[in-house]
């Protein structure tokens, strides 16, 4: 997977934290957020005044981690077009955007399509093929 590393952070799942990964170029940013209970990871257009905020998926429930003692690596990197970013957490992918086709990928699937919307219209499941996109 050919990425480039635009954040990494080294943190405690279950403890707050904010990673922020603008694209290297444009307007797309990428941030993920454990606020102590959840880790999400969200999809944003800084060119939209008032609602940058275009997709988020869900990566875990800090409850149901049980190696929460241990230090992880996150890491948000941006393929070399700036259109698909990708957060890693110890290297293994857990989600995608695709600006460019306006679908987001998790390991959870969740949450499922919003029933209106632009984004993910066919809900947030995870693909293998995603991957193929950072290639």
């Amino acid at each position: 997977m050919a990425i480039q590393v635009i954040a990494e952070q080294e943190f405690f799942v279950g403890t707050p934290t904010v990673l922020e990964g603008p694209a290297p170029a444009g307007s797309f940013a990428a941030v993920f957020e454990d606020d102590g209970d959840t880790g999400y990871f969200y999809a944003l257009d800084v060119s939209e005044e008032g609602a940058p905020l275009q997709d988020a998926v869900h990566i875990y429930n800090a409850a149901n981690i049980s190696d929460r003692d241990k230090p992880v690596r996150a890491v948000i990197g941006w393929s070399v077009d700036n259109q698909k970013v990708v957060f890693l957490i110890n290297d293994y992918p857990h989600a995608i955007f695709d600006f460019a086709g306006k679908q987001g990928y998790c390991r959870t699937g969740f949450p499922p399509a919003a029933p209106e919307g632009e984004w993910s219209t066919g809900g947030h499941a995870w693909s293998e093929s995603a991957i193929d996109l950072f290639k």
